[in-house]
């Protein structure tokens, strides 16, 4: 491709995105896993649920009251800090795994900690997405909740 057409590329997939209904602020590279400021990769960069801006996108597609909006907000948060622990403690197990090859001889004891490190983390992340579930479900209402299970399956928003 000539580049000189790579902006007006990028631009026409942006538009196509934005008419599918992902919303104003999710365009093509931050659809597909590129040019997130977050994005640490590992799965654990992105965003609480995958879009940039999940809490206007959420409230914009559920049509949330404002009590439920600042409920969802919170919820959010605590993801969000949790996804952040988990992407500290990735990096700290890159780091253990590299020390037990760094050395001369292997060091399987740093090794193990670090997997055992690395399976932990994802256990409590996994346990933080379940819990902040539980707590959507709590706050939609039936039609919202369905709604929600929509996007979800649908891939506008991942968990």
């Amino acid at each position: 491709m000539y580049p000189g057409m790579i902006p007006w590329w990028k631009r026409t997939r942006e538009m196509h995105w934005a008419r599918e209904g992902c919303g104003p602020s999710v365009g093509f590279g931050e659809r597909h896993g590129m040019g997130h400021a977050d994005d640490e990769g590992g799965g654990y960069g992105g965003g609480a649920f995958g879009v940039r801006r999940p809490l206007r996108f959420l409230a914009y597609r559920l049509e949330l009251r404002e009590e439920q909006v600042a409920d969802l907000a919170r919820v959010l948060a605590e993801l969000k800090t949790e996804r952040a622990q988990a992407s500290v403690d990735n990096r700290r197990t890159l780091s253990g795994l590299a020390d037990a090859v760094a050395g001369e001889a292997f060091d399987a004891g740093k090794a193990g900690e670090a997997a055992k490190s690395r399976s932990e983390s994802a256990e409590k992340l996994s346990q933080a997405v379940a819990s902040a579930l539980q707590k959507i479900h709590a706050l939609l209402d039936p039609e919202q909740r369905k709604q929600f299970a929509y996007l979800i399956r649908t891939g506008a928003i991942g968990i």
